[in-house]
């Protein structure tokens, strides 16, 4: 069961009037005294009118998919979400050292990588989600 909280206000009008405020004017100047206006805030919670039923199917990226047998050369499995795949391509970069030490945000392709990256020897980092599209194969 989900809860969710909303915030009420609500305006109280107060005619209590501050006596420094009285003081500067005649008390027959004064025909309404002047009103001063305080705010309270009220949380309150209230249940969700539908139940959350369990988990609802993966989709998108996050939906396993078939990958080619050069991409699964380096995730390891058949099938697996677009996102999974990114995490487990940079942990082989990281875990082989395949980013250049003066520019970070270069990595210098092995083998495996070359298969998957193009062929390019260099790959710059914002290339890598785009470059890893074509392995992920429709099913058909």
């Amino acid at each position: 069961m989900a809860i969710s909280s909303g915030v009420y206000s609500t305006a109280f009008l107060s005619l209590q009037t501050p006596s420094s405020f009285l003081g500067s004017f005649p008390a027959s100047r004064l025909a309404v005294p002047p009103v001063t206006l305080r705010m309270l805030r009220t949380v309150t919670s209230a249940t969700a009118s539908k139940p959350v039923t369990g988990t609802r199917k993966p989709r998108g990226i996050t939906k396993p998919q078939r990958v080619s047998p050069e991409m699964e050369a380096i995730v390891g499995v058949p099938e697996i979400p677009r996102t999974q795949a990114l995490k487990q391509i940079w942990a082989y970069i990281k875990e082989h050292n395949l980013q250049d030490p003066e520019n970070k945000r270069v990595i210098v392709c092995d083998e495996k990588l070359k298969k998957i990256f193009g062929g390019k020897d260099r790959v710059g980092f914002l290339e890598v989600a785009g470059l890893v599209g074509p392995h992920f194969l429709k099913k058909t």
